[in-house]
């Protein structure tokens, strides 16, 4: 689906899903009530049409690290990354509405307050963020695209690994977990191509073991479920 043209905007197809089936009361209450607290204003074109870098300590009121997830999908990585490291402002980008609505839902029970959510194409956020600005980034069992005809729209281009790398501060991680193996394929082909990225493994075990910190989301239980094997890739920003 193509969005509409904004005066100065490159023109950026959106494949994905914006919305789905309809919401609850209580996801329209949350969208209704905290979505404009916690959505940073700057990112969208209409807003922000010269693109100025947004200011990360007006939205997490200090100077703390700053970690990215993109395509958060229902939101159980991102609050439980934001419940281990209240220290850590953690922005969460996802275009799907009902899972926006479905993480400010958790983000009223948990209480956390080191979130700010993007409701939106990553892309337009990357325009944004300061270079040098991210010190994690998190790419967690995104859309696979399975038609061969459809690989250049999955996230691991030139076209987002751009943007990415300029965000990312030199030696900031950057996390891929997918249950895809032509994802993960198609990962390694793509970032061993660049020169501004080192892969972390050192043996098979550290692409098959998650991290530490790791919080399975239901979109991995549904892959195990389905005899699906998790891979865990980490690189590193040069």
């Amino acid at each position: 689906m193509r969005k509409k043209h904004v005066a100065g905007a490159p023109w950026r197809n959106f494949y994905g899903r914006i919305s789905g089936k309809g919401l609850h009361s209580s996801h329209k209450r949350y969208l209704a009530e905290d979505l404009s607290d916690l959505a940073p204003s700057g990112v969208t074109w209409e807003e922000n049409p010269d693109r100025h870098p947004l200011d990360l300590k007006a939205i997490f009121g200090d100077d703390r690290p700053v970690w990215l997830e993109v395509g958060f999908g229902g939101g159980e990585h991102l609050i439980h990354q934001a419940e281990q490291n209240p220290n850590v402002g953690i922005i969460g980008c996802e275009p799907y509405i009902n899972g926006v609505a479905t993480l400010l839902g958790k983000i009223r029970k948990s209480g956390v307050t080191n979130l700010s959510v993007h409701p939106g194409d990553a892309r337009d956020m990357m325009d944004v963020l300061p270079e040098g600005s991210i010190e994690r980034a998190f790419l967690l069992y995104p859309d696979p695209w399975p038609k061969s005809r459809h690989h250049r729209r999955r996230f691991v281009t030139p076209e987002h690994l751009d943007p990415l790398v300029r965000c990312l501060k030199a030696g900031a991680i950057f996390r891929v977990a997918t249950d895809i193996e032509d994802y993960v394929r198609q990962t390694m082909e793509q970032m061993t191509l660049r020169n501004d990225f080192e892969w972390l493994a050192e043996t098979a075990d550290d692409w098959r073991t998650a991290w530490p910190d790791w919080y399975s989301t239901r979109y991995e239980q549904k892959a195990l479920r389905e005899d699906r094997t998790p891979h865990y890739m980490t690189f590193r920003k040069l």
